[in-house]
């Protein structure tokens, strides 16, 4: 059965561990991709500090750097008397930093949030992901960092984790396409891994259908077709 450019567009494209869609003579795989690199590997805004004695959750071990977890803060508040006041130093890094708590669910697996899970017995915070104003003024070009841009900053965080939690869930895909000429000949068209996230609408809708978009319109047989 043949197919419009119009079909394509609307072409649903399954996503999984290993699914397969056709469209005309074009055959889609999506499979998962199990050597994705750490997100964390990137160049991040955020720095995600953890302590578990099992799990590299982020980029700096909290049981290495800081001798007791409350050091943390004195640290971000730039504050050298550790005797002094614990809510005041959490009060003052607060305000010289973007800090979201970091979450931790681990049963059959690991999975990582900003936000608490609801089972309590396999869960805790594990951590916290910040960045500093300064750093925010100088990625931003800003002079001061207002309430609008901490709310900004603090949803960019989250998606850092986010996209951390794909990696440690091994929620990343690749794909393969081919065709089918008419003498039975299966031709590689294009392919790429790395796509993070099942729900990404950038991978099928952008990558995929692009690729084939062009095939069909640099390939004469095929446009002929279509």
């Amino acid at each position: 059965m043949l197919h419009n450019v119009e079909d394509l567009k609307a072409l649903h494209i399954e996503v999984g561990y290993d699914e397969t869609t056709t469209f005309g003579n074009y055959t889609i795989t999506v499979q998962n991709d199990p050597d994705g690199e750490s997100p964390r590997e990137w160049d991040n805004l955020g720095t995600m500090v953890y302590w578990h004695r099992n799990y590299n959750l982020g980029d700096v071990d909290g049981s290495k750097e800081y001798s007791d977890p409350d050091m943390f803060w004195y640290d971000l508040a730039g504050i050298e008397d550790t005797d002094s006041d614990l809510s005041k130093a959490m009060e003052l890094a607060n305000k010289r930093n973007v800090i979201l708590p970091l979450y931790l669910f681990d049963h059959s697996g690991i999975t990582m949030s900003t936000s608490s899970f609801s089972c309590q017995w396999d869960s805790g915070q594990v951590g916290w992901i910040y960045v500093s104003y300064e750093r925010i003024r100088e990625e931003y070009s800003c002079k001061r960092v207002s309430a609008k841009m901490r709310k900004r900053i603090a949803t960019y965080l989250e998606n850092e984790v986010k996209t951390f939690d794909q990696f440690i869930t091994n929620d990343i895909y690749g794909f393969n396409i081919e065709r089918n000429d008419e003498d039975g000949e299966e031709v590689h068209i294009d392919s790429c891994w790395g796509f993070y996230g099942y729900d990404d609408p950038y991978m099928t809708e952008e990558v995929i259908k692009g690729a084939i978009q062009y095939d069909i319109e640099n390939t004469p047989a095929q446009a002929e077709l279509f």
